[in-house]
């Protein structure tokens, strides 16, 4: 278990420092292409930046490995960082060495929270945007019968194949740019799916604490109601039972007559009166 731990614990110290040489990378590998006259000295710092990238990402392949206790597993889950790092190895090209840089910093985004799931995805079309746009204009720019001939033409181009419009006013002529349209058209589509799925998701979790708001508020409604008709049916019972005591009772005693009234005082002086 310690393994496992140490191996999580320098992902997650190793995600920003990447982000940020991936930040480098991509000014590395933008300055030549939109400054393609500027000095030796700028290209030749701008390719050693580029490997110095592809080491560090390198580095940190390698540093996983020997953290994690299952090596073969985690070559077997982890082959696109394998790939990645050993692709730019076969072909030493520039975008090759572009597509395993972005490979690696989309393997880093996934480790986000799922809080997190839009900013990345946005970071995502904007490096993709950024990238396909830079690369396709590398690639177009001296071609005979290309019409990609500036950043602007570019990225214009970038924008409609990712949201697979394509009118087809710009448009790649090489094998190698219809290729780079292929890659984005399809990123596009993936992406835009995930945004919508992500948006979706979070109305359905939304409805869902609305409905279980509601449903525990008739549940406790219903719950109330059977009180009541147990307290209407305890107050029936009881004065049911107060009405039969009532009729159980025995009839009460009449009163009895009232006293004679005494004699009148002439009467009384008669029979007291003594005899002649």
């Amino acid at each position: 278990m310690k393994e496992p731990s140490r191996q999580r614990q320098w992902e997650r110290r190793s995600q920003l420092p990447l982000l940020v040489l991936a930040v480098v990378f991509a000014v590395a590998y933008a300055v030549p292409i939109v400054a393609p006259d500027a000095d030796a000295g700028v290209h030749r710092a701008c390719t050693y930046a580029e490997w110095t990238v592809w080491g560090a990402f390198a580095v940190d392949y390698l540093v996983r490995l020997g953290l994690t206790g299952d090596r073969k597993h985690f070559v077997r889950t982890h082959w696109l960082d394998l790939a990645a790092v050993v692709l730019p190895l076969v072909q030493p090209l520039r975008l090759l060495r572009l597509v395993a840089t972005l490979m690696l910093v989309g393997r880093r985004a996934r480790m986000a929270p799922q809080v997190q799931l839009t900013t990345y995805v946005a970071g995502a079309v904007v490096g993709l945007l950024m990238f396909g746009s830079l690369a396709v204009l590398s690639v177009e720019r001296e071609a005979p019968d290309g019409n990609i001939k500036n950043l602007g033409d570019a990225v214009w181009w970038s924008f409609t194949t990712m949201t697979t419009v394509g009118y087809g006013d710009h448009s790649p002529t090489t094998g190698l740019g219809r290729l780079l349209a292929v890659g984005l058209m399809l990123s596009g589509i993936a992406l835009l799916g995930v945004v919508t799925a992500n948006i979706a998701a979070w109305f359905i979790a939304r409805f869902d604490r609305d409905d279980q708001a509601e449903r525990l508020q008739l549940a406790a409604l219903l719950e109330l109601r059977a009180e009541v008709r147990a307290l209407r049916g305890e107050v029936a019972r009881l004065g049911g039972t107060a009405a039969d005591v009532a009729a159980a009772a025995p009839p009460s005693a009449p009163a009895s007559a009232p006293a004679s009234a005494p004699a009148s005082a002439p009467a009384q002086r008669e029979a007291t009166s003594p005899t002649p």
